[in-house]
């Protein structure tokens, strides 16, 4: 026999396997820093796409969305263990990584399971050479706990940045809390941020009630009448499937709420700046219970196919009206509507519980360029109101620059308009919900002193 005939075959390498929903959470997660997609929206979408159900949806919904909370303080941990810059890195690696963290250092996943799932990960997507920076990397991850990472990272800074690190929020959005909130809850304010909500569902008034959602397994929202929490998928439920319910934070639906509270003249309803739906259709209900209509305007064409989409489940001829038009300019004469909400484009810093990676996405400059949009749309509101009409201001966020001092600014141009009430801010560690902002507001009535029909 000849040597070449003794000589052994080549080992071949094991092939590697990498489950569904790690699989998914790095697609999204991809799709997430590398499109500027949405984890809440692309996340559920991949699960569905794939069949990915129960446990192994749980599993994966946690590490995509945890691991987009916690990336800035990933990405410090990954620097340190890695004694790299951030840069020198592959996008597709980087994620892996911030993946690997999460479960190691957030998540119940035995470090060489978590070790071991990445380098597969990371063979299978992006191929074997960049498996062994992965697995080194991980594994000084791996030497400390989160807490002893913490206190690397922090030692020696400033207490604001400190705090900002070991809250796992920027520096920049800690100095926005911290000017708003007493000292005492400032730290429950962050920390609620980084804790997932549970799912609330919000009735179409007329169509369903909070008494079917209860006998289907739901649990009434104690403060907001026409909400309940849902332990599920809400597409379980056929109230949902059908458009006859939907998935709405209980603060955002008290924001719709509170234009209904106040009398207001009889006629029409403007939703102003309407995407994605969920006000139009928890409003399109109560107006129709009022006798009224509710017209829902949203600049963006895809968006208001989203609100028409909100709005399936309410009958012809009655459905209400959704147009695509520039709220600064709105496609309607002025003084038409006797409630309007103005659901203004915001930062949605009250949101980050919901939105994880909008933390680490958001800048002050991005506050600045919105301040002018949101002025121009709170007078676009008031223009449109009838006489004697109610105008609510809205905002998905906490920030000064952005609620109080935006109806601060347009009120000082308008000394005619008044506030019906004082402005409320929600937060989610006082009040369960996301940081929703909400001024009410009356036009003057008829010049002419003539007091307009009111309806409560």
């Amino acid at each position: 026999m000849s040597p070449a005939a003794r000589r052994p075959a080549p080992r071949r390498r094991p092939k590697r396997r990498i489950d569904a929903p790690r699989r998914a959470a790095y697609d999204a997660l991809r799709q997430v820093t590398g499109n500027d997609a949405y984890a809440n929206l692309v996340g559920p979408e991949l699960l569905g796409q794939r069949h990915i159900t129960g446990r192994d949806a749980a599993f994966a919904t946690e590490l995509l969305n945890g691991t987009c909370r916690l990336q800035g303080t990933y990405d410090l941990i990954i620097a340190a263990a890695s004694g790299r810059k951030l840069g020198d890195l592959q996008a597709n690696v980087l994620d892996v990584l911030r993946l690997g963290c999460h479960q190691l250092l957030s998540m119940r996943v035995p470090t060489h399971a978590a070790v071991a799932a990445s380098v597969d990960l990371a063979a299978v997507a992006i191929g074997e050479r960049v498996t062994g920076l992965v697995n080194a990397i991980l594994r000084r991850v791996g030497e400390h706990s989160m807490d002893e990472w913490l206190d690397r990272l922090t030692a020696g800074l400033d207490e604001a940045l400190a705090r900002a690190i070991r809250s796992h929020h920027p520096r920049w959005i800690v100095d926005e809390y911290a000017r708003l909130l007493p000292a005492d809850e400032l730290d429950a304010a962050l920390a609620a941020n980084n804790i997932a909500p549970r799912t609330c569902l919000a009735i179409r008034p007329g169509l369903s009630t909070v008494a079917e959602l209860v006998d289907a397994g739901a649990e009434a929202h104690p403060r907001v009448p026409t909400a309940a929490y849902w332990p599920g998928n809400p597409g379980d439920l056929a109230a949902v499937r059908d458009g006859r319910a939907g998935v709405q934070d209980p603060g955002s639906q008290l924001a719709a709420l509170a234009v209904v509270e106040p009398d207001a003249p009889e006629g029409p309803w403007l939703d102003l700046c309407a995407g994605p739906g969920g006000k139009s259709a928890l409003l399109a209900g109560l107006a129709r219970e009022q006798g009224t209509w509710l017209l829902a305007s949203e600049l963006q064409p895809h968006r208001a196919a989203l609100v028409a989409q909100a709005l399936r489940a309410y009958p012809e001829p009655h459905r209400p009206q959704v147009i695509a038009a520039d709220g600064t300019r709105p496609a309607v004469a002025p003084g038409s509507f006797a409630r309007v909400l103005a659901d203004v484009p915001c930062t949605g810093l009250g949101a980050l519980r919901r939105r994880p990676e909008s933390r680490w996405r958001r800048t002050p400059q991005d506050l600045a360029a919105l301040v002018p949009l949101q002025r121009a749309l709170l007078r676009a509101a008031l223009d449109a109101a009838a006489p004697g009409g109610v105008v609510a201001y809205v905002t998905c966020s906490p920030v000064a620059a952005e609620t109080t001092e935006v109806v601060e600014h347009v009120l000082a141009e308008r000394p005619e308009v008044t506030r019906i009430a004082p402005d409320h801010q929600l937060w989610p560690h006082r009040d369960g919900t996301d940081a929703m902002f909400r001024a009410l507001l009356r036009v003057p009535a008829d010049p002419a002193g003539q007091e307009p029909n009111r309806r409560r």
